[in-house]
């Protein structure tokens, strides 16, 4: 399915935006909401990924593959959209002392 493709790649290329974006920061909790952030890109790219194996491939192997990388991309996902929640009120704090 090309539309799965597409958005695979997308969301790696915001993964390795989001990591870049990580080393190049010096305040500490910035870079922790930036890792957030990232965890949640990777693990929409872990879970896309997934269902795009079963998509092209279907077999008893795939099928089961399909279903532990989704198990990790959601609980990627997941620890990630609670970090960026927590991160959040955070980082503008810091950013209005800056």
């Amino acid at each position: 399915m090309p539309i799965l493709v597409v958005l695979i790649v997308i969301t790696f290329a915001f993964y390795l935006f989001y990591k870049t974006k990580y080393f190049r920061s010096k305040r500490p909790i910035e870079r922790q909401w930036l890792s957030s952030k990232s965890s949640i890109a990777l693990g929409i790219f872990v879970a896309l990924f997934a269902i795009n194996a079963v998509y092209l491939h279907q077999s008893t192997v795939s099928f089961i593959v399909a279903a532990v990388l989704l198990l990790v991309g959601v609980g990627s996902i997941w620890a990630g959209v609670r970090a960026y929640r927590y991160f959040l009120p955070l980082v503008i704090e810091e950013s209005a002392k800056q």
